[in-house]
């Protein structure tokens, strides 16, 4: 797989991937030595770049507690040098809520944990989950530069960044990517690319087939278990959103057929195509979807076909996708 850089020296394959599935949140969940088998076939498929967080926990299926970052950092510790590590800080369970908390004691306290969990004495990169509004940004920042000095951590970004954000930590401390949701169905940050571009940050890009959905293999009846699978919540999967998009998944699916590749390369290929800074995430618990998403750094656009693609996005009816959860404040 080709190589990208993000940020400044951060090198990492051209398509990365989403561990978050492999802990919760995608379906039934999968039995650990399961998940620690096909994250060494991403590696060794030339997977390089692997991402997680602290907040990302569940349930395996034999009943275990399941850490994402643990699981990453066993399946990883033997070949440690060869593949970049991305975890996040930043959020906190009350209750059923997730609570913002960016404190720089905080931050403290969630590196240390995390280096523990992924075995490791480093973060390759580091991400505020998602911008504490009581914490202003250049403290975060300043408290990031400390625990680089300290050699905790090597780089570090955003998640969910506005341009405001972005370019007020970086006077403090250069960031080195941000990772905002971005797909076909989920546009809105592109107006952030001259800004990374002047700034040389770069953009991983999470949900990059809008949690699947573009992949079109699933259909406007398909159901997911409410209990297992936020999908079940997801606005693009419902029966209604099915009918609005079949002119997309049409566009998608003919444009696959002429390139013979898939509706899920197409989609990854568009968004690598469009932007050289950009880094794909996508997440799957299938090793040919994890295969497939591999490929689609090897699928080439010419300038007309992306033109054409843009076209019809510009144009195409789309149901609403899914824009991320609802987080509380600490004095909430």
């Amino acid at each position: 797989m080709e190589v990208r850089t993000l940020g400044k020296d951060l090198t990492v394959s051209a398509v990365g991937l989403g561990c978050m599935g492999l802990s919760h949140a995608y379906g039934a969940p999968m039995k650990k030595a399961e998940a620690l088998r096909f994250i060494r076939d991403a590696y060794e498929m030339g997977y390089t770049f692997f991402d997680t967080a602290e907040r990302y926990v569940g349930t395996f299926a034999d009943g275990t507690m399941s850490n994402n970052e643990e699981l990453v950092g066993e399946a990883l510790k033997d070949v440690r040098n060869h593949v970049v590590i991305a975890t996040k800080f930043g959020i906190k369970m009350k209750g059923n809520h997730m609570l913002l908390d960016s404190r720089p004691e905080t931050i403290r306290s969630s590196v240390d944990g995390s280096l523990k969990r992924l075995h490791t004495d480093h973060i390759d990169l580091y991400y505020q989950h998602r911008v504490d509004p009581d914490v202003p940004i250049e403290e975060v920042a300043g408290t990031i530069s400390e625990l680089i000095k300290e050699g905790k951590i090597t780089h570090w970004g955003i998640s969910e960044a506005s341009e405001e954000v972005i370019r007020k930590a970086h006077v403090i401390c250069p960031l080195t990517a941000i990772q905002n949701r971005y797909s076909m169905m989920a546009r809105w940050y592109e107006g952030l690319f001259p800004v990374l571009s002047e700034l040389n940050i770069g953009f991983v890009a999470f949900s990059p087939m809008a949690n699947g959905y573009l992949s079109g293999v699933y259909g406007k009846n398909d159901r997911f278990d409410k209990q297992t699978d936020y999908r079940s919540n997801m606005p693009q999967f419902t029966a209604e959103a099915g009918e609005k998009n079949q002119k997309l998944l049409h566009l998608l699916d003919d444009f696959a057929k002429k390139k013979a590749v898939t509706s899920a390369q197409v989609s990854l290929a568009w968004m690598l195509c469009k932007n050289p800074q950009l880094v794909p995430i996508p997440g799957t618990t299938k090793r040919n979807r994890l295969k497939e998403n591999f490929g689609a750094a090897d699928v080439k656009m010419t300038k007309e076909e992306m033109n054409a693609l843009d076209k019809a996005l510009e144009e195409l009816p789309m149901s609403d996708v899914y824009g991320g959860a609802n987080y509380i404040n600490r004095n909430s």
